[in-house]
């Protein structure tokens, strides 16, 4: 088998980044034409589209804020203009911030986490699931992290902007699903990235110990995972959670 995204239009959050340029590429790599954002870094998210389009694919990159309403809005649109209704959506995007105890946490922190994984999915799906609808079939991937379960300290306003997110995404797998729309969460580990193999730090026993596949996993083996729920083979597989993080997390039954 196959993964075959061909006449299928993805729209990647957050696409100038790390992760997001690895899983925009991919899902390049399997035929969908790719709308990808950014909110500052405009140089790489037009180096990340001309990629996608020497994969033979048509590309654009647009520049959203998608903890704001009527910028994903103005994305919707957009996107539709230039490339078409989206099939897939892939929310990844999110403000990175401070790590610190609940108890030194400043209150804005939690309410940056909360706008750019509750608020980033509620507008997307509002934006363009409609269309999905109306077609009788889409795929919504959105990017958590193994963090949600770990409950680590430091990580107070992280776990509740992504744990949040999670309640938000299983209702609206419930909502959407006699539509045959799939709605799926990824939550990887401590992802090796591009950063990484260019500073030589890939390796970390610290972490490594503690997970049974003993490696940190990479940004590609991310993005695999999110090609496949963004496909067909996935067509009956909606509301979970798939850590891809060698088992260093496994939900329980």
């Amino acid at each position: 088998m196959q993964i075959d995204l061909r006449g299928k239009v993805a729209v990647v959050t957050g696409g100038s980044g790390e992760l997001g340029r690895v899983m925009a590429r991919t899902l390049a790599g399997c035929g969908a034409d790719i709308a990808l954002t950014y909110l500052k870094n405009r140089e790489m998210a037009e180096e990340v589209r001309a990629q996608c389009e020497k994969l033979g694919v048509r590309a654009i990159a647009v520049q959203a804020d998608v903890t704001e309403c009527a910028s994903v809005q103005a994305l919707q649109k957009e996107v539709t203009a230039k490339i078409g209704d989206a099939h897939i959506i892939v929310n990844n995007a999110v403000i990175q911030y401070k790590w610190l105890a609940v108890l030194e946490q400043n209150p804005e922190d939690f309410e940056s986490q909360f706008r750019s994984c509750v608020l980033h999915n509620l507008h997307m799906a509002q934006a363009f699931v409609p269309g999905m609808v109306k077609r009788n079939s889409g795929r919504i991937v959105a990017i958590s992290t193994e963090c949600a379960m770990q409950n680590a300290p430091s990580q107070g306003a992280y776990v509740s902007g992504k744990r949040g997110m999670d309640g938000l995404l299983r209702v609206l797998a419930r909502e959407v699903g006699s539509h045959q729309i799939t709605v799926n969460q990824v939550a990887p580990g401590w992802t090796v990235s591009e950063r990484d193999r260019s500073a030589g730090t890939e390796q970390n026993e610290n972490y490594a110990k503690n997970v049974p596949l003993k490696r940190r996993g990479t940004d590609q083996e991310i993005a695999n995972v999110v090609a496949f729920l963004a496909s067909d083979l996935a067509s009956f597989v909606t509301g979970v959670y798939i850590p891809v993080s060698g088992g260093s997390v496994m939900p329980g039954i």
